[in-house]
């Protein structure tokens, strides 16, 4: 008798598994991939500014106050650089909240993905406060944090769903 019946239960349970395993391992590696491309960006990539070398460091600690003055000074910025700043904050966190709920063994939920969307903002802020390197922001960590919300939200809508696709079709 083979120890699993590919016609019964136990089949089925042992392909999802499979599936859910594969995914996991295919998502670590791109969430990892995806995390020391952020580390680089936000400390290392002297093209926007992230070196330890400049003289002025500035910070900002009021919330919305940066956001408010791209959007009310965005002529005299340039539509292209507010685009760039403030729709990258939120692009470049949304891998985050679409890739974190498939690296645990168990799915994370919004609020929880939001939390650590937020914990990983303020990771970055700090250190680029203590390091004086690119510049803390608290309006970072919004746009960030609402990234790692529309992230899950892809994930929610076009992830999961192929996801579940994939494990009926291999059953």
């Amino acid at each position: 008798m083979p120890l699993f019946d590919f016609g019964g239960i136990k089949g089925v349970l042992f392909v999802k598994n499979k599936t859910k395993e594969m995914t996991r391992k295919v998502s670590r590696i791109f969430f990892g991939l995806y995390l020391l491309l952020l580390i680089y960006w936000m400390f290392f990539a002297e093209e926007w500014g992230r070196s330890m070398l400049s003289g002025d460091y500035h910070y900002n600690l009021v919330p919305l106050r940066e956001i408010r003055r791209y959007l009310v000074y965005y002529e005299q910025i340039g539509l292209w650089h507010v685009l760039w700043n403030l729709a990258g904050n939120v692009v470049g966190f949304m891998p985050f909240g679409a890739l974190l709920p498939l690296v645990g063994s168990k799915r994370l939920g919004f609020w929880k993905t939001v939390l650590y969307s937020f914990e990983m903002t303020l990771l970055i802020e700090i250190s680029q406060l203590i390091l004086r390197v690119g510049s803390c922001d608290v309006d970072d960590m919004i746009l960030n944090t609402l990234g790692g919300c529309l992230g899950y939200l892809v994930y929610v809508l076009i992830i999961r769903p192929k996801e579940k696709n994939i494990e009926e079709k291999k059953v």
